[in-house]
């Protein structure tokens, strides 16, 4: 019994660090989002950090317009990162979940 219960925190251990693997790789993915007609564009890492944003000039003379903008596509942008992130991390997870009777029923 004892030793089923060391393996089980050994493996979670593991698990673990590979969850921490896995945020620091999700650093160096980039997505990238734009505006409907391109005159704005964000890239975002899947751990929602904005690495760059590129805005066409005709934007920059109407401030209203600009913000409306950036708020759209970096919001899009955050979400689209969201996904991925959390769909890497649930799959390392899952990959390292001991075999305890009743959990899957959880998840």
């Amino acid at each position: 019994m004892f030793g089923d219960l060391m393996g089980m925190m050994g493996k979670l251990k593991e698990t673990q660090q590979k969850i921490e693997e896995t945020k620091v790789r999700l650093d160096s993915v980039l997505l990238d989002e734009q505006s409907s007609d391109g005159l704005l564009k964000v890239t975002i890492t899947a751990n929602r950090k904005i690495k760059s944003i590129a805005i066409d000039e005709s934007l920059l003379e109407d401030k209203e317009q600009l913000e409306d903008y950036l708020i759209l596509v970096i919001n899009k942008a955050i979400e689209k990162a969201t996904t991925v992130n959390d769909a890497e991390l649930a799959a390392v997870a899952q990959q390292g979940m001991p075999n305890i009777p009743g959990m899957d029923k959880l998840l």
